[in-house]
């Protein structure tokens, strides 16, 4: 009977109900177990909703997998801000310097196609667009702009 439950749970505040509760019940693991272990692995991501995957054997063991929150929500917790911009390419909402960009990128590597900072900085840029947030002053896309023509380098190249 073993299996795999994937699910989203606020970081470092999971519990017993849903999502979680009604997914583990039938299971043999010990549900509060999986939910401490769960809040100890996501307490980084405290207010945001983190993808986790739980693995679990007929014995009642398990094994928890923490993904990383979307880049959006990321983006958002990093800069302070609720909602995006109904009008992205008209109405800012809030403006990002290229270390918050920088860290951001450097959080959410392992889910990007990026093979670099420079790179993964360029798509966290792309998820800045559609939220109406600009970078160092400018939008998004004159960012990437800025990004390829080496502008950042000194921050963004290893």
């Amino acid at each position: 009977m073993a299996g795999t439950i994937e699910a989203l749970v606020p970081g470092g505040k999971a519990n017993p109900g849903p999502p979680l509760g009604p997914e583990l019940g039938p299971t043999p693991v010990n549900v509060q177990d999986v939910v401490n272990e769960i809040n100890e692995q996501t307490a980084a991501f405290d207010g945001m909703e983190v993808p986790i995957t739980v693995e679990y054997d007929d014995d009642g063991s398990f094994s928890i997998e923490v993904g990383v929150p979307p880049t959006a929500a990321l983006i958002k917790d990093e800069v302070g801000f609720e909602t995006g911009s109904g009008e992205p390419q008209k109405n800012f909402v809030a403006d990002m310097s290229i270390e918050q960009v920088k860290k951001v990128a450097e959080q959410k590597s392992s889910d990007l196609l990026a093979y670099d900072t420079k790179n993964a900085a360029k798509e966290v840029a792309g998820t800045c667009a559609s939220l109406g947030v600009t970078i160092e002053g400018n939008d998004a896309r004159e960012f990437k702009k800025l990004v390829d023509d080496g502008e950042y380098d000194d921050v963004l190249v290893e």
